[in-house]
Order: C-alpha cells, then structure tokens, then sequence
C-alpha cells in the first residue's frame, strides 16, 4: 500500500501545473496544503446547503408527510440571516480576543451552530411528523430551531472562512484562492448528495437520526481541521483598549470610498435573482416536461456541477492574468442568456441534449458570475477590513438567491394554474408553460444585469488604458 500511495504521489508531482487547476494558487507563505486544508470548510457548508435545501426537503414531504407549506417555510428561514452576514464580516474584522484572534472565534462559533442545529434537527423532523389533534407546536419550534441554527451556522461560517482566506492570501492569488473556495462547495455539494441519496435508499426514523447526525460529527471534524493553525495570534490586538468602530460608521466610509458601490451591489443582486430563479425547477422541468426518469434528471445535477466548477476555473485563470471581474461576470450572464434559451426551446422540441446543454451552461454562467464578483468585491476590501466586504457581498448574494428561489416556485406554480385552466388558450395548457414563463422572466432580469455592469467594464477599461 505505502508504495501503490508513493507511485501515486510521484505521479501527481509530475503533472504539468497548467493541467492541475488551483495548483498555481499556492506561494510560499501559503502553501496549497494548508489553503486546501483551510477550504474544508466550504465542504461543510456545501453539505449543509445540500441537506437542507435537498434532501430533508425531500424526506420531510415524502417519506415524513409534512406539509409542503411548512416545509417550504422551515427551508426559508435561513433566508431571515442573510442579512446579517454584513455585520458579522464587520464584527470579524475588529473582534478582540483574549488569545488574540480575529477570525477564528467566528468560524468556530458558526461550526458550533451548524453542529447544534443538525444534531436536534432529526428529532425535531420525526416529532413534526407525528400526527396530533391539534397544532404540532412543539415539533414547530424544534423544527424552526433547527433550520435557523443551520442557516446562521453556515452564513457566519462561510462569510468569516472567505474573510480569513483574503486574510492569508496574497493579493495577486486572491482572485484564485477565491475561485478556489467556490468550488470546493460545490464538490462538497455533489459528493453529499451521492452520500446522503445512498444512505437514505432505504428511508426509517433510525436511518434519518444516524445520517444528519454524522453531518453534524462531519462538520466539526472538518471545520477543526481546517481552522487548525491558521490565523496567526497577534498579542497587541488582545490589549488593544481603544474604543472599535461603529458599523454604521464604517457602512457610510465603505460606501463612499467607492462611487459605484452600489451600482456594484444592485448588479451582485439582480444578477443573482435571474441565476438562482431556476434552482428548483430543473429537476421537475425534465421529469414533467420531458418526461425523464430520476436518474437522468439526477444525472443533469452533475452537468451543473461541471459546468460551475469549469466557470470557477476560467475566472480563476483570467482573473490572474489581469481581465477585469466584470467582464467575465457579463460573459457568464451571456452564458446564462444562452442556457435560458436552450432550456426555453428544449420544451416544444422535446429535446434532452438542449436540456443537458442548458443546465450545463447555466452553471457555467453561474461560475463566472459568482466567482468574478466576489473576487471583485475581495479587492475592494481593505487590507484587514475584509470581512464587510465579503459580508456586503454575501448578505446580498444570499437573500437575493432565496429570494429568487421562492419566487420561482411560486410563479411556476401560478402560471400553471392559469395555463391548465385555460387562462391562456388552448396552446398554452401545458404543463411547461409556467416553467417557460419563469425561465424568461429570468432572461430579463440577465439582460437587466447586463445594462447595469456595462458601466463597470467600461470603467476598468478606462482605468487599464490610463495605465
């Protein structure tokens, strides 16, 4: 074994760099070791996301009989938190500690809260489950609890980890290391949900209680590996007695220092509500319209998951030559534009590799977009300050993404409605029309996002020719 393990090590060590990605992200003071140990997690919060808003979504209606009213409430309510990732960057950033940490109390706190809440959250879905003659309050609360905790588990935990990240890294690899990050989510994404789909095959109360309980074990083990000697100690900042700033001070000077925060903002926002509207829809889209099997449609999960780590690797690569983050979140809202198309004409064509290809771009763009704009807003930051940045960033990125979510759901759901009724005449009373009518309420939004970030390309592009 030890010489299959070095045979194996000697071969990696031999493969050209260009072909490895992320392997250039590493400098010697931060070697690719510890930033892939540090990035553990980003898999953690993958799988909680996955958990959440997948898997128990699934058990709690199916195999638990919950309502889908109030499923779709307890998988809302980390969308209450989003918010606050603003404060929590801030809070970070000037947090003093007694060993003299910034960053590391935060993550821990978040890991801890993750933890809490997956190891109550079985219990609290199987009293949910129980039949009563009136209102389950009990299994309510439990089950909100649960929900919330997870939800400010993982926003604190990703938003400090990212902070801590921009902390160590230098600032030429930063782009990369951001890259990097995203998408070691969502490989934490796709191996939970082969893991969790396996394991709850054969669905029983004991089964449920021994898988989220092993995410919650999963994510303390990771999170204490990747927090491991990672921010160094500073003795001076534990005696440092002078009154921290204020947020609200701090808000106004972040905003000023930027004349086209906002617009930077509004473009973060409204192009995560057309990206994120379809979220939910894919996997119904293909199984009512086109008529595919589970597995298929499972299958187009991995095609988003290609295309959005094949997005984080590009922006990755050309952000370290230089090309302005804006340009490459317009080709990834082009992207988008084109996998709105493909999926639009998949329906009356019945054609699945149109399906593939749209799901397949989709993520792509959705990569691009992403990945750019945060690594737009992590050079905005500061040296240290990093944290309201990335909290500004991800506070408008998440709540926009819930947001769309729901929204999607619902508009498909009305729009059908009126469709089978024959609100819209004859040719319209299929089931894809409410699907169709979402994924071009999505185009607009994507052309919104376009008009909104020309200024900006066009501002570095200023900027680069005056250098």
């Amino acid at each position: 074994m030890k010489r299959l393990s070095g045979s194996i090590a000697r071969s990696l060590v031999n493969i050209d760099t260009r072909y490895l990605p992320f392997a250039d992200v590493a400098s010697p003071d931060l070697p690719l070791k510890r930033l892939l140990r540090l990035s553990l997690f980003q898999i953690t919060v993958g799988m909680a996301g996955v958990l959440v808003l997948g898997t128990l979504n699934r058990v709690m209606i199916v195999e638990l009989g919950v309502p889908a009213w109030l499923v779709a409430l307890m998988v809302a309510i980390p969308l209450i938190l989003a918010p606050f990732r603003t404060v929590i960057g801030f809070k970070s950033d000037h947090h003093r500690s007694v060993l003299g940490w910034r960053r590391v109390p935060y993550i821990w706190m978040g890991t801890m809260l993750q933890f809490g809440g997956l190891s109550i959250m079985p219990f609290a879905l199987l009293l949910l489950s129980e039949p009563s003659a009136g209102p389950n309050v009990i299994g309510q609360i439990g089950a909100a609890l649960a929900f919330l905790l997870v939800g400010a588990g993982m926003h604190t935990a990703q938003t400090v980890g990212l902070a801590l990240a921009a902390d160590m890294a230098p600032e030429p690899a930063r782009p990369r290391v951001v890259a990097m990050m995203c998408s070691m989510m969502v490989v934490g994404m796709v191996v939970s949900a082969v893991v969790f789909s396996s394991l709850l095959a054969e669905f029983s109360p004991k089964r449920l209680i021994e898988v989220v309980q092993g995410a919650a074990f999963v994510t303390m083990l990771l999170n204490s590996i990747a927090l491991w000697k990672q921010e160094p100690r500073n003795a001076e900042r534990a005696l440092d007695k002078s009154a921290p700033p204020k947020f609200g001070d701090a808000w106004r000077e972040f905003i000023a220092a930027d004349p086209r925060a906002l617009r930077r903002l509004a473009v973060v926002g409204i192009g995560a509500f057309g990206f994120s509207m379809q979220d939910v829809l894919l996997e119904p889209f293909g199984g009512q319209v086109l008529h595919l099997p589970v597995a298929v449609t499972t299958l187009m999960f991995s095609l988003f998951a290609i295309g959005g780590v094949t997005g984080y690797v590009l922006t990755a690569r050309r952000l370290a030559t230089g090309v302005n983050p804006h340009r490459l979140a317009a080709i990834g809202i082009f992207a988008g534009l084109v996998a709105l198309s493909s999926l639009i004409l998949s329906a009356p064509l019945h054609s699945v590799p149109l399906f593939g290809l749209g799901t397949l771009l989709i993520g792509f763009g959705t990569g691009l977009f992403v990945a750019s704009t945060l690594s737009d807003s992590m050079g905005q930051a500061k040296h240290g300050d990093s944290g309201l940045a990335l909290g500004v960033w991800g506070a408008v990125q998440a709540s926009a993404a819930g947001l769309a979510i729901a929204f999607g759901g619902v508009a498909r759901d009305v729009v059908s409605g009126l469709a089978i009724s024959g609100a819209f005449g004859e040719a319209f009373a299929v089931p894809a029309t409410g699907y169709v009518a979402v994924y071009c309420f999505e185009i607009v939004l994507l052309l919104a996002a376009l008009v909104a970030i020309v200024p900006l390309v066009r501002a570095q592009g200023a900027v680069g020719a005056q250098r």
